[in-house]
């Protein structure tokens, strides 16, 4: 049945929900349920990347000199808004990106509580003073920030990535460019709706929709853009890094392979259930989701029992549907992509041991819905076992001592998340020296960080310069000048 009367949204430049400079427009999705359109959104093109962008330096000067103290009246007023929202909010992002509704709850909240705590931290970050022989100077550091930021996010978390970046971008004084994937752009409508409700100053948020092809490159190398923060493919990433200028900073969240090792002392209930979580929760649609389970040789078949019986019990149906536990994929390119590293994992020669299908029914036909996929006799050097499928694939491989583990787990391009299952907290504490990789966790799910603590990876999961979240995730929007005073 055709949906009439869609709602068109608009973006926002200068603090005014305008219309595209054209009259072109995208829809958003749901990945569930496709005949269920949430909105039209402008396809902008490098028109209103301008304007933005001529927007947020004009109100630069004036922001930065804005007190902290009222920056972090406007984002918790702002997080106020998300949590009263968050029920409503919440069902809006299911619909949009396909997760379950109390995962979907959940990172509305998340985002709220990100928004207070940089407003916190904000009111502290600050320079260091030096001493000196002189003592008729000071010598001391100030942080300033550093202008116009893009910052462009990724479908996955439409709200919480959001959220990390533009929360410390503007609470240390930069104004901001945001593009968020076409994938999802209400969700990322709401949270800039909230900010201007709160009572953000005219040009200091500017919100931009469309394709990244049409757009991308004018929030790259733009002369005024001063830094760009991304999260997505490695791809992507490394062609914003090479069009960037030399006083362009970008910070990277990229791709990533993330092992988990089950040790010969593990409890495999736990480490099955760990698998499952980082594996198959959020679909698998998560940079640090576990696609690489490796276990000891002794183990892997009683380790793959447990593993299809906890996989069984999973119920997949639309995020909305009580009891859900895995949604559907987000779009049809991310479902044509996780059926092709299925076809490519038997061709191989890995043996598929559960699932793999594309859904097929009543509840399933009008949706991006597949099961989630276990494959054994994976070797380190087969495709699924090398490369990032972004879905819930779990390859299990097998290793013949600790040493062989690491040395499977390091061989990869990758280096963003990794975790380990054992009692042993010698092997445990080794472990976490000598894995590559930027999170490290013992008896965890790869899966997830805290609002406070530093985020990020190694290799060609990230830039490897400047870190997300916790309190570090403020130096990357400021920068520093060292202070002599001379008293006479």
């Amino acid at each position: 049945m055709l949906q009439t009367n869609v709602k068109e949204y608009r973006n926002y430049i200068n603090s005014e929900w305008t219309a595209g400079a054209n009259s072109e427009t995208f829809e958003s999705i749901n990945p569930a349920d496709t005949t269920d359109i949430l909105g039209k959104f402008p396809a902008s093109t490098a028109v209103e990347i301008e304007q933005a962008i001529s927007s947020a330096q004009a109100a630069f000067k004036e922001w930065a000199a804005t007190s902290p103290s009222k920056r972090a009246a406007i984002l918790n007023k702002a997080a106020d808004l998300l949590e009263e929202r968050a029920d409503e909010i919440g069902e809006e992002l299911t619909r949009e990106e396909g997760k379950i509704i109390t995962a979907a709850k959940g990172e509305v909240k998340r985002s709220a509580q990100t928004l207070r705590y940089y407003a916190v931290e904000g009111l502290s970050f600050t320079g260091e003073t030096f001493p000196n022989d002189d003592p008729n100077m000071d010598v001391y550091t100030e942080r300033e920030p550093l202008g116009v930021v893009s910052v462009i996010t990724p479908w996955n978390f439409p709200i919480s990535i959001p959220a990390r970046k533009i929360a410390p971008a503007l609470m240390t004084g930069n104004t901001v460019v945001f593009k968020p994937s076409s994938d999802t752009p209400l969700t990322a409508y709401r949270f800039v709706e909230a900010l201007d409700e709160a009572g953000i100053p005219k040009g200091v948020i500017n919100f931009v929709t469309g394709k990244s092809s049409q757009v991308g490159d004018s929030l790259v190398t733009h002369p005024a853009i001063r830094a760009v923060t991304f999260t997505g493919s490695t791809g992507a990433g490394e062609d914003i890094h090479r069009k960037a200028s030399l006083t362009t900073r970008t910070q990277m969240e990229l791709g990533g392979k993330n092992p988990l090792i089950v040790m010969d002392d593990a409890d495999l209930d736990h480490a099955a259930q760990l698998a499952v979580n980082g594996g198959f929760s959020l679909t698998g649609q998560a940079c640090t989701g576990t696609s690489r389970v490796i276990v000891m040789k002794s183990m892997v078949e009683a380790f793959q029992e447990k593993l299809i019986e906890k996989t069984e019990a999973l119920t997949i149906a639309n995020g909305l549907k009580e009891g859900t536990k895995i949604g559907p994929l987000a779009n049809q390119k991310q479902l044509d992509n996780v059926l092709n590293y299925i076809n490519i994992g038997k061709e191989e020669g890995a043996e598929l041991v559960y699932g793999g299908e594309r859904l097929a029914g009543a509840d399933y036909d009008n949706g991006y819905f597949v099961e989630p996929a276990i494959f054994t006799n994976v070797t380190p050097n087969m495709r699924i076992a090398q490369e990032e499928i972004f879905g819930p694939v779990i390859a299990i491989i097998a290793a013949e001592d600790y040493e062989e583990a690491i040395q499977i787990a390091n061989d990869v391009e990758y280096g963003l998340a990794a975790s380990i299952v054992t009692n042993d907290i010698k092997q445990a504490k080794r472990f976490t020296k000598d894995i590559e990789a930027g999170t490290v966790k013992v008896n965890r799910t790869t899966t997830g960080n805290l609002i406070n603590a530093p985020f990020g990876g190694l290799k060609k999961s990230s830039t490897s310069t400047f870190r997300e979240s916790g309190r570090v995730g403020m130096e990357f929007f400021t920068q520093i000048k060292t202070v002599y005073i001379g008293h006479s």
